[in-house]
Order: C-alpha cells, then sequence, then structure tokens
C-alpha cells in the first residue's frame, strides 16, 4: 500500500477538535514585487537621474545628455554615445537582478562599476513608462523597446545611433499614492541638480549636456577636474582652490578644497568619492574639519571635492539602496591620509596657522563682530538700542504688541505670587513660557538699580528675586530679531531700504532654483531684487537693519541656509529666512558694555513672544534659586 505525505498547518482551541486551515503563504507577483523593490531604489526622480547617468558611464560614454519635464516627474531622458546593447541584452536589462558587471561572489568584493545589482532599470520600469532605444556600433539596426508598469508593450528593430537612448515618463502613474508624496517641481529640481552635480564632478572626463523643459542649465565640455568645479559652480571659486594631493601605498587622495575665508554656514558643498562614486561619510568629513583646525570659523563648512583611489578588497559598497555609504576595512589610515592632504594643501598655500604664544588661537565669534559701544554707533544704528529711560510710563514706549505681551506676564506673575513656595524657580529651572519679567525684578530689584553683567560676552548674568538669572546673550538677540521679522510680516511691511547702488549677482542652477521657489518670501523679508537675465538678477533692496551688509553675500547665506533646512520640513519659508536673518544679525550686532544697554536687552527679550527659547528651540534663560546657592556655599 502506498502512502502519500500530507503537510498541513493546525491549531488547538478549547474544544479538542483538530481545525486544518490553508496554506496562506504565496509568490509575489513579479509586477508587485518589482513596484516593492522601486520603494528602495526610486524614491523621487532624481532617482532615476542618478541610475540613468550611472549606467551611461559603465556604458563607457563620452558624452551623456539629461533632459528631463516638469522636475523628472513628466520625464527623465538620458542619452550616451557608450557601447550599447544587442536585442538580447536590452530586453535582459529589464529582469530584476540581471547584470553585466558581476559573475561571482569575488567579483561582489572587486567592483569598480557605478551599477551591479542590476535593480536599477527593473524597478523604474515597474513604476513608470520606459522606452529604450540602443545599437551597438558593430550593428547596423538597432533595438527599440517599450515597457509599462513592467510589462513589456512593444519592441521592433529600428535606425539610430550608436549608443543608448533612456526615456522614463509618468513616473509613478500606477502608483498614485507615492505619487502625491512628491514635493513641488523646485524642490525635486534641486535633488536633480544635486544628483548631476555628483555624477558631473565623479567624472569630468565626460562631457555633459543638462536640459530642463527645453532650455539649457549646463553644457559641460570634458576637461580637469579644476575646470568642472569652476563651470559647475561659478568663476568666483576659481580664486579659492587649493589643490590637494598625497599618495601612499594603501589609498591615493587628491582633488581640491577650498579657502578657510570661503566657508559657508550651511552644508552642501562637501563632496567625497571613493573610486568615482559618490559617497557620504561623518567620520571622513572630521578629518577635513580638523585639518583646518582654528582656520574655520565657528558652525561653518568648508568647500572640498576629494576623491579617493584605493582597491576595491579594502571598501564594501553593498550596504545601502543609494549606494552613498562605504565601509573601508582600515578607516584610521585613510583619516590620516585625508587629514595629512589636506593640511599639507593648506601650509602649501600659506593659509596655514602660524605660531604666536601671544595670541589665543581659539576662534571667538564674538570677537568676529566686537567694536566699540560710541555715541556715533548709537546715533547710526537702530533705534532699539538708545538709551532707555525708565520711568513709570515705561511700557508706553513699547510696540503694541511688546507692551500687550508684559501685560500678559504682569496677570500671570500675579497668579505665580498666589502659588506655593514649591512651585516657584529652583536650581537650574527653564522658566515656563508665560512666566514674566515682573515675576524675576519684584521686591527691591528695579530697572534703575538692576545689575548686569556680560561673562566671557557670552552670557548676560543678573540677580533676580528667586535668586541668579543667566541669560545666552547671542540666543536672547536671535529671538528679539525673529520677532520683529515675523511682526512685520503680520503688518504686511516689509523693512526694506532702497540701495543707492544696486548690486548684479550670477547664479548657479542651484540658486536660480531656490531663488524661483522662495522669491515672495526673499521680498517679504525687504529683500528687493529684479531678473536681467536667465540667470543673473539686480538686488534694488535689502532688509533694514541689514542694509549695511554686501548683498550678495546675504542673499547666498539665505538661499544656502533655506537649502539645507527645509528637507526637515519643520519650518515655513519665510521662518527659515527670517530665523537665518535673525542668528546673522545676532552675531554682528557689537557687543553692549553698559549696564542700560544690557538691561533693555532684557526688557526686550522679556517682550518677545517666547523669551526662553531662540527661534531654533535653543533654551536662552536659566534661573537658579537662593535656597540652592546657599545650600552649595554651606556644603
Amino acid at each position: 500500500m502506498a502512502f502519500r505525505k500530507i503537510s498541513c498547518n493546525f491549531v488547538w482551541i478549547e474544544n479538542p477538535t483538530l481545525i486544518i486551515m490553508q496554506d496562506i503563504i504565496q509568490l509575489l507577483p513579479d509586477s508587485l514585487a518589482n513596484q516593492i523593490a522601486a520603494g528602495e531604489v526610486v524614491q523621487r526622480p532624481a532617482s532615476i537621474v542618478k541610475e540613468l547617468l550611472e549606467n551611461a558611464i559603465d556604458a563607457q560614454a563620452k558624452y551623456i545628455r539629461l533632459v528631463v519635464r516638469e522636475a523628472g516627474k513628466d520625464m527623465v531622458q538620458v542619452i550616451d554615445d557608450g557601447t550599447g546593447m544587442s536585442e538580447t541584452d536590452a530586453r535582459m536589462s529589464l529582469e530584476r537582478h540581471a547584470t553585466s558587471k558581476i559573475k561571482t561572489t569575488d567579483d561582489l568584493f572587486n567592483i569598480r562599476t557605478m551599477g551591479f545589482r542590476g535593480e536599477a532599470l527593473a524597478s523604474i520600469a515597474a513604476v513608470a513608462q520606459v522606452e529604450i532605444k540602443t545599437k551597438r556600433p558593430t550593428d547596423e539596426l538597432g533595438t527599440s523597446l517599450y515597457v509599462e508598469a513592467s510589462r513589456l508593450q512593444k519592441q521592433q528593430s529600428i535606425a539610430t545611433n550608436n549608443g543608448t537612448t533612456i526615456t522614463v515618463k509618468n513616473l509613478f502613474f500606477n502608483v498614485p499614492a507615492r505619487r502625491n508624496f512628491l514635493k513641488t517641481n523646485q524642490v525635486e529640481m534641486r535633488h536633480i541638480i544635486d544628483e548631476f552635480h555628483r555624477v558631473a564632478l565623479a567624472h569630468p572626463e565626460i562631457a555633459f549636456d543638462f536640459f530642463n523643459q527645453e532650455l539649457e542649465v549646463y553644457s559641460l565640455p570634458a576637461g580637469k577636474l579644476s575646470q568642472r568645479i569652476v563651470h559647475i559652480f561659478g568663476k568666483n571659486y576659481q580664486k579659492q582652490l587649493a589643490p590637494c594631493q598625497e599618495e601612499t601605498p594603501f589609498v591615493q587622495v587628491y582633488g581640491y578644497i577650498g579657502k578657510p575665508e570661503q566657508a559657508k554656514k550651511t552644508r552642501g558643498e562637501q563632496f567625497f568619492f571613493v573610486n568615482n562614486r559618490f559617497i557620504k561619510h561623518a567620520y571622513l568629513h572630521h578629518a577635513v574639519v580638523s585639518a583646518f583646525d582654528t582656520l574655520l570659523p565657528k558652525d561653518t563648512f568648508p568647500f572640498y571635492v576629494l576623491c579617493l583611489e584605493i582597491d576595491p578588497v579594502h571598501i564594501d559598497i553593498n550596504i545601502h539602496p543609494t549606494k552613498t555609504e562605504v565601509k573601508f576595512d582600515d578607516e584610521r589610515t585613510v583619516y590620516a591620509v585625508i587629514n595629512s592632504a589636506v593640511r599639507k594643501a593648506l601650509q602649501t598655500h600659506h593659509v596655514g596657522n602660524t605660531l604666536d604664544f601671544t595670541e589665543d588661537v581659539n576662534f571667538n565669534p564674538s570677537q568676529f563682530v566686537q567694536q566699540t559701544y560710541n555715541e556715533n554707533y548709537k546715533n547710526t544704528n537702530t533705534s532699539d538700542y538708545k538709551q532707555p529711560s525708565y520711568n513709570e510710563n515705561y511700557k508706553n514706549t513699547l510696540p503694541a504688541r511688546e507692551k500687550h505681551n508684559l501685560q500678559n506676564w504682569e496677570k500671570m506673575y500675579a497668579q505665580w505670587q498666589q502659588d506655593t513656595p514649591e512651585t516657584k524657580p529652583v536650581e537650574g529651572q527653564i522658566l515656563q513660557s508665560n512666566a514674566n519679567i515682573a515675576s524675576l525684578f519684584q521686591g527691591d530689584i528695579t530697572p534703575e538699580n538692576r545689575s548686569a553683567i556680560l561673562l566671557q560676552q557670552r552670557y548676560l548674568i543678573t540677580s533676580a528675586k528667586s535668586g541668579l538669572m543667566m541669560i545666552d546673550y547671542q540666543g536672547a538677540l536671535e529671538r528679539i530679531w525673529f520677532d520683529k521679522l515675523q511682526e512685520a510680516k503680520r503688518k504686511n511691511k516689509p523693512l526694506s531700504q532702497q540701495l543707492l547702488f544696486a548690486t548684479t549677482v550670477e547664479l548657479n542652477q542651484t540658486d536660480i532654483s531656490l531663488i524661483q521657489e522662495i522669491g515672495d518670501e526673499l521680498k517679504g523679508l525687504g529683500l528687493n531684487f529684479e531678473w536681467v537675465g536667465k540667470d543673473k538678477i539686480c538686488i534694488t533692496g535689502l532688509p533694514s537693519e541689514w542694509a549695511d551688509e554686501p548683498a550678495e553675500e546675504l542673499l547666498q547665506e539665505l538661499l544656502q541656509q533655506y537649502h539645507t533646512t527645509t528637507p526637515a520640513l519643520v519650518w515655513e519659508k519665510f521662518d527659515v529666512l527670517a530665523k537665518a536673518l535673525a542668528k546673522r544679525k545676532a552675531w554682528r550686532t557689537p557687543t553692549m558694555v553698559e549696564t542700560q544697554e544690557l538691561n533693555l536687552l532684557i526688557d526686550r527679550l522679556f517682550a518677545s513672544s517666547n523669551p526662553n527659547y531662540t527661534p531654533e528651540g535653543a533654551n536662552i534663560i536659566k534661573v537658579w534659586g537662593m535656597k540652592s546657592i546657599e545650600q552649595f556655599f554651606k556644603s
């Protein structure tokens, strides 16, 4: 007798009866599996641009053209003059895990090509309409394929140029939920430009053209790395570049670094390439920054384009879907070589530190803006820092909104006085958002006799009824200026001052995209401008309190701040720009030294919308209670 083995799943329930259940695990359809895989590879149009450009490079192209429409949402097209594909290879390129780059496990650890997983085209074809035209130089006719949602719709032989043309249309047409998550055209275009920069910088020997809406964005001839940097970022970068090179048996480093005085307060112009592949690596970034030592102002980032050549057996690039993360088997050696190369470049070009034992080499941001507060400054600067006149009608001299804030805090103080002693501020306690200046300076402490000192030009220390209060000087200024800009926005009256001489600024493509996105917000701050060409603007007015600053420098800082902040999606456009302006003004405001000036600053802070926190959310105020202070000295 023959027995057949039966496999089944079962569970026991209260009633001891065996319940047979059907199998529930099944293979996903290829189309659905490809869509799932596309979620890792294709995040936005910029992902398609990256994958197609890298495929063209692997095809040994000497010329690559990128064309996009509607920031890549409607179309991304990449044309190259590379080796092309046969009819069979063209069909296979659309299958998952089909690649010409690796064949064995050993190949996985000796990769020199940009792609190797064989997932890019299959993932793109799963969520878009893809047309491929390709021809090898040895073939008389080429091949044309049209794929829609992983399904081949059309295939034929055609007459076409040598190389490959891949056109991707209607991204996420079959996944509308994913399409709804895409950002505005300006934001998506910035991501595309960023990816184009990374590929173009890694391969200066290849000529690139970039067209958006049939308008030329970049035309980059093949050449040297220094020429590629200037063509992408502008002619003003030519004077700030310092060559950097170091060769060891383990790793070779070459490229360019920016001079310290050109460092910016935002990230975005730091590029590491390992075997021509762009990577992000915080540890190696630290190697560059530490090499600058005290040459860099606080919270600034230097420009650099550094290329590393290393044997592929010493790195692992198969750790992230986007292949922007790399692991080294000896990171310390790589760190040391990069650090040494940057230090040598700085010394060679006479921008290194000279030893002076009579000078404090630590950078102090306040020294950068410090100047003597004199009568001339009082007469020429804003009325915010006029000599205060403290009297019973002081509140009447404040703007209506600040006066309203003080009145609210006085009401809260009346309630606070009724609370039990246990609820009053103690050591290290941050004041609640509705705390008020009256609660701190009641009793014998009045504006006339209140003492205030500035410690190390960073912290304002003053006495309070509950003990001792410390205020972050720069943070207080940031809050005051931020609120002033917000008040102007609420009144729809930008604080603008016409410039006597207009300033013309030449922009790169990233800046153009940014200004198109936030032009209204810039004008809302008081920065007025007009377009005088496709890549130039004429600045005719600046925010009144910033009118004495260099117009181009102010604009660039605002653009950089916005460019690095928007991905967080925490702030409104206007708030991001107002925060940057407030911080810049706070660091450049001359340090106050007179007690009355410091007292007025305290009053202004507590008349603001939120005296406890900077616009970025950092603490401004801290209070130490008398009881804690007494216990400390008795212990």
